[in-house]
């Protein structure tokens, strides 16, 4: 069997691709659905839901966006995982992924296996707590994965405060830094986001792809001339 050529740039480079995760190959949020399981598994308590209530309502009733979910989801997750075990906390990870494992984009989930036939070194960069996106990123074959680290006490209990978030809260801090650490050019590079949280990312890359964007993301790629991929039930649309 003939191994596939290694992708390099001109300057004898490895190539890079850069992945959001959630609602980009992962069809749900990995943080959603790991708080929803942290409840059910009474690790949170039960009236945790109240903290993201209203905000989940008024976006499944298109009276509110996304982005104001998801803060009030992580909101939730920082009040409440005070205290908790890590070990625990990564038991809840292992059982969440293995159920999710298999509900993923068909588009994102084919890219990032041509990609890596060309032996690109593809990166994953989400707000998603980092133990449960390793689980989830290692069934893809990702080379490195970043995501929120959540700091840890003296007896491996979580302290409720996150670390190195100005490092995530902007993914062009993530795509400058694997540049440098990794030694990879930007010559051929990829990256795939949903929303406007990844354009920062999506404007270093040769080759930016918005997939399933929200409307903010939308409107700045077709200003920006950038591909937008649609993937509907089983029918994926370039537009």
């Amino acid at each position: 069997m003939t191994k596939p050529t290694k992708t390099v740039s001109k300057d004898n480079k490895r190539k890079v691709a850069f992945f959001d995760v959630d609602g980009t190959i992962f069809r749900s949020s990995l943080l959603i659905e790991l708080v929803d399981e942290l409840i059910r598994e009474d690790i949170f308590i039960k009236t945790a839901r109240n903290g993201y209530r209203a905000e989940k309502l008024a976006w499944l009733n298109r009276q509110g966006p996304y982005e104001d979910y998801i803060r009030a989801v992580i909101n939730t997750f920082i009040k409440n995982i005070k205290n908790v075990s890590y070990k625990v906390f990564m038991e809840v990870c292992e059982d969440l992924v293995d159920k999710k494992k298999d509900q993923v984009y068909i588009y994102t989930r084919d890219l990032i296996q041509d990609l890596k036939k060309k032996d690109y070194f593809i990166v994953a960069v989400s707000q998603s707590p980092k133990g449960a996106l390793d689980k989830f990123c290692a069934n893809l074959g990702f080379d490195k994965v970043y995501g929120r680290y959540y700091e840890l006490g003296p007896e491996d209990q979580f302290t409720g405060k996150v670390t190195d978030e100005h490092l995530i809260e902007n993914k062009a801090n993530i795509v400058k830094r694997v540049i440098e650490k990794e030694n990879l050019s930007l010559k051929g590079s990829y990256a795939v986001g949903d929303t406007e949280g990844d354009i920062p990312m999506l404007e270093l890359v040769e080759n930016p792809i918005c997939f399933n964007p929200n409307a903010k993301l939308y409107k700045y790629a077709k200003i920006n001339k950038w591909p937008v991929v649609v993937e509907r039930k089983d029918v994926i649309y370039k537009i």
